[in-house]
């Protein structure tokens, strides 16, 4: 059942939800949360989508605030709210209400949600794409007990994810640390199965990728070792490869399906380990509505910090340098062999530290 309301308030929005749920014969409420999404007109269908995929495991009032762009002075004058309001098939388990804001109004979004929100009941805001740099002081984040956003829809991934540590505020959690969260799960499953210390660590995956990231400072903070990234094809991830004193611990997933566990001493062992999709994700993330305290210690390990014990990777992960052999020393050089033989050394000293340096702020800089 859909019902079209334009140029209305959040008090007809209220009524007509009321009249939907009696024509359908479901007078009584039977959600558990809001779920308010912020995005535009393009993403919106597809955040929707998600959204009624993961009702059926969380039924909820799903409010989706798109903020419409004026063009013209008169436009921006002109404040005004349409709504669609839609119930029972349409609407998967629970109730959805889309809201499209004009003019002034788009500046006073929380005014209009605050009236739709379910009694006693938590919300949870998802900004599918352009989430503000800090969610809690967002004022629609303020109503929320946690507020998700996506690093990986941001046009810098890995710069947004150190803005997301300067502002991280409980309740604050990010769609790519829902990615990992399989991995996270083998790679503790591997270490249980053997009895040894894990000494360096490397993790590959696409460039530009937060999930890489939130994986290598996960596993930096919570092993105490050095991590190195290194970037492949994808998609995704694709390995990681944990150095122990028992030997390597591998997991690797080419083709985005399929892994491989790879531990010294056992037989290869192939692992469901497919790249889920975005209903998938937030659906997790209405599991548990307390602070991530997991996902707080990785974020705030830091990326500068990370490429500073990356730069000490042992020499099993990274292929160690072929020593340069001591040339000669005459016992008398002569006048025309002794400033060349004493400098050149110096210089491709300096150029080898210079290499070095330059090579850990690129890192550092992704």
């Amino acid at each position: 059942m859909k019902t079209d309301l334009t140029d209305t308030t959040s008090s007809k929005i209220n009524k007509a939800l009321v009249l939907g749920r009696r024509a359908i014969g479901t007078p009584a409420v039977g959600m558990v949360l809001t779920l308010v999404i912020v995005t535009d007109e393009e993403n919106a269908y597809d955040a929707l989508k998600a959204a009624n995929e993961a009702s059926r495991e969380h039924p909820s009032r799903t409010l989706v605030v798109i903020k419409r762009v004026s063009r013209t002075p008169r436009d921006r004058a002109n404040a005004r709210l349409d709504a669609e309001v839609r119930l029972g098939a349409d609407a998967s388990t629970g109730e959805t209400v889309v809201l499209r804001l004009y003019g002034e109004v788009v500046d006073h979004a929380q005014s209009v949600v605050l009236p739709l929100l379910l009694p006693d009941a938590p919300v949870v805001v998802w900004w599918p794409v352009n989430a503000p740099a800090d969610p809690a002081n967002d004022p629609l984040g303020a109503l929320a007990q946690r507020r998700v956003t996506d690093t990986y829809a941001a046009e810098q991934p890995i710069q947004e994810l150190t803005a997301r540590a300067d502002a991280y505020t409980p309740g604050d959690t990010d769609l790519s640390w829902s990615r990992i969260t399989p991995w996270r799960s083998m790679l503790a499953a591997a270490l249980d199965q053997v009895r040894c210390e894990v000494t360096a660590a490397a993790v590959e995956g696409e460039e530009f990728n937060p999930s890489v990231e939130l994986l290598a400072m996960w596993l930096a903070d919570r092993l105490q070792v050095p991590v190195r990234r290194a970037a492949s094809a994808g998609p995704g991830l694709t390995s990681v490869r944990l150095q122990t004193d028992a030997g390597p611990i591998v997991l690797d997933r080419p083709d985005g399906s399929l892994a491989t566990l790879s531990i010294q001493g056992q037989p290869d062992r192939a692992v469901a380990l497919k790249r889920r999709e975005t209903a998938e994700l937030i659906a997790e993330e209405l599991r548990r509505l307390d602070p991530d305290d997991t996902y707080a210690s990785a974020l705030k390990y830091g990326l500068e910090r990370l490429d500073e014990e990356a730069a000490t990777t042992a020499p099993e992960l990274v292929a160690e340098e072929a020593p340069v052999a001591d040339e000669p020393v005459a016992d008398e050089p002569t006048a025309e062999s002794a400033e060349p033989k004493t400098e050149e050394p110096k210089a491709a000293e300096a150029t080898r530290r210079g290499s070095k340096k330059s090579s850990a702020r690129k890192a550092a800089a992704k």
